[in-house]
């Protein structure tokens, strides 16, 4: 059976899923994690099959079979008519009698949030921002990569650092530490060799991952080219956080601004002091503040929204997930 005034809430990024049942009071009735969620890789189908694993679950352990509100937010969702076709896949699996489907990013900025009203800027392998108001109003970005002029990430990153330091051995360009840093990680002697390497198989494209942290330490120990990126980061986080606060004429009253991702979660001394200025500067009520609160937790918030739950229950569903952190959302 169903079961009136409750949220079905989904974080569903590209390695896990986070599913969580929710009542209209605020009581997590259960909760369930699965595998990655991938159309563009796999197919829709297989994806929302992956994905029914632990919703099944999670209703399963609430005892019900489905709710009144679904509330997902999903990776890959980066185009309004890439959400309206997973809507309707979604709305297919009978798993609730409304849905909302959402870019992840907006649960990372309503988890970090008391209010539908902030803007979010989130940094792992690539880069995305979006803003909302209460009034429904929201900026986003379509995040695409290149093609769609975004440029940052731990992906945009090492591929940029590869660049630099290519060309710092073959002439092409001026000396950085990268070109020493980046193929001893690898236990490689030359940049020659680690080209190679990737080039023909030998280090799997995935692993190009593993150079950013290699480029942060790079800029620590003071490297000019190293640290030319890590600050041309900096801009780029600034930059999407002001559009997206004009968008929503939000320049002019204090608003949470919500760091997160692994890149931005990592604490570099450089590249968190570079924001925070350029912040300052360019938009000075911003409140810049590092977000790691559960984004299956926004999904929930987001979903009692919806509900219209009073702020009650919402504190109740937030306190599940923040006692362990301790942290109050702004």
């Amino acid at each position: 059976m169903g079961l009136t005034g409750t949220v079905l809430a989904v974080d569903a990024g590209n390695s896990k899923t986070d599913v969580a049942v929710v009542s209209a009071s605020g009581e997590v009735l259960a909760t369930a994690r699965g595998g990655g969620f991938r159309p563009p890789a796999v197919g829709v189908d297989r994806a929302m099959d992956a994905l029914a694993v632990p919703v099944e679950r999670a209703l399963k352990e609430a005892g019900v079979a489905s709710v009144s509100h679904v509330s997902a937010c999903l990776a890959n969702a980066d185009l309004p008519v890439e959400e309206e076709r997973l809507a309707a896949a979604v709305t297919a699996r009978a798993w609730g009698a409304a849905v909302a489907v959402r870019n992840d990013t907006f649960a990372i900025l309503r988890a970090g949030v008391s209010e539908p009203r902030g803007v979010a800027v989130v940094c792992g392998a690539g880069i995305n921002c979006v803003g909302m108001r209460p009034d429904g109003r929201t900026a986003r970005f379509p995040a695409l990569g290149r093609l769609s002029g975004d440029w940052g990430g731990g992906w945009g990153l090492a591929e940029d650092a590869l660049w630099h330091a290519a060309r710092a051995e073959d002439g092409r360009g001026g000396p950085t530490e990268l070109a020493r840093t980046l193929p001893a990680h690898f236990g490689l002697p030359t940049m020659g060799a680690l080209i190679e390497s990737l080039h023909l198989g030998g280090l799997a494209p995935a692993r190009r991952h593993e150079l950013t942290p290699v480029l942060f330490a790079t800029a620590a120990d003071g490297d000019p080219v190293a640290r030319s990126l890590v600050d041309r980061l900096a801009e780029e986080v600034t930059l999407m956080a002001t559009v997206a606060l004009t968008r929503l004429d939000l320049l002019t009253e204090p608003t949470p601004v919500l760091l997160g991702g692994s890149v931005l979660a990592a604490g570099h001394p450089q590249l968190d002091q570079g924001i925070r200025t350029r912040l300052t500067a360019q938009a000075p009520l911003a409140e810049p503040q590092l977000i790691t609160t559960p984004p299956v937790l926004g999904a929930a918030l987001l979903g009692l929204d919806h509900l219209g739950s009073p702020p009650g229950a919402q504190a109740r569903t937030r306190a599940h997930w923040e006692a362990a952190t301790g942290r109050t959302p702004r």
